[in-house]
């Protein structure tokens, strides 16, 4: 059978008035979540999203350009939910691991809802060229938004940490963050609390470390994984270029 192409979102009315913009846009979004996890991301199409969203397919191309952009949406509406639910902690917690942990635990909350659907959409971000994939250049908006996160998890805290890994521990945080997700996706205990357990023991690691890294003994090795994370982001730029 012939494949019909969907159509070119340029080629493709404008949109809504704005009134109802954040509205209709929000309702593709969740329609797209939910398509997502019933029938998996490679066999949903614009199309379906468009019809079961109640709207045109020309507006569901105004909003969203691909299936790809739909899933940026989804990062941008969690990282905002995720820092709606952390600002109170930080706000008036100075502790560092009291933020860190906070912080981890606040996202896990928030992302429960999708855990059902992660598994199925796991299989496409997890291909290291896919623009799904939170390390694609696709997804440095919301990644950026995310150590941005940390940075100030860190900034607010009482950390005392060698100078030069501070700038570099933002970013490290949040590979930890990545690691705690990959955990999670795979997690099938009741409401995922072996993640909410992993948490508790990562985080009180990650505070001795942070502390030890000013002793002058270990500087070298701190030098050595402000290298490492240099040669990680190297090659994931190097990646996302093809």
């Amino acid at each position: 059978m012939t494949r019909v192409a969907e159509p070119v979102a340029a080629d493709l009315p404008s949109g809504p008035a704005p009134g109802r913009g954040e509205a209709t846009r929000r309702a593709i979004v969740e329609t797209a979540l939910r398509l997502f996890r019933e029938r998996g991301y490679d066999k949903t199409t614009m199309r379906a999203i468009a019809t079961e969203a109640g709207v045109s397919v020309g507006n569901a191309y105004y909003y969203f350009a691909s299936k790809e952009h739909l899933v940026q949406a989804f990062y941008d509406q969690l990282h905002e939910e995720h820092v709606q639910r952390v600002r109170v902690l930080l706000d008036r917690e100075p502790a560092f691991a009291d933020r860190l942990a906070g912080t981890l635990l606040a996202w896990l909350e928030v992302a429960r809802p999708y855990h059902a659907f992660a598994g199925k959409f796991f299989k496409n971000a997890a291909e290291p060229t896919s623009p799904l994939s939170p390390f694609s250049a696709e997804s440095a908006p919301a990644r950026d938004a995310s150590i941005e996160l940390f940075r100030e998890v860190l900034e607010g805290s009482d950390a005392k940490v060698d100078p030069q890994l501070r700038p570099e521990l933002p970013e490290l945080l949040w590979l930890a963050h990545m690691g705690t997700v990959l955990f999670w996706v795979h997690d099938t205990s009741t409401e995922q609390s072996r993640s909410e357990a992993l948490v508790a023991q990562a985080v009180p690691l990650i505070d001795r470390l942070v502390g030890l890294s000013r002793l002058r003994v270990l500087r070298p090795v701190t030098r050595q994984l402000v290298d490492l994370l240099h040669a990680i982001s190297a090659a994931s730029a190097q990646l996302d270029r093809g």
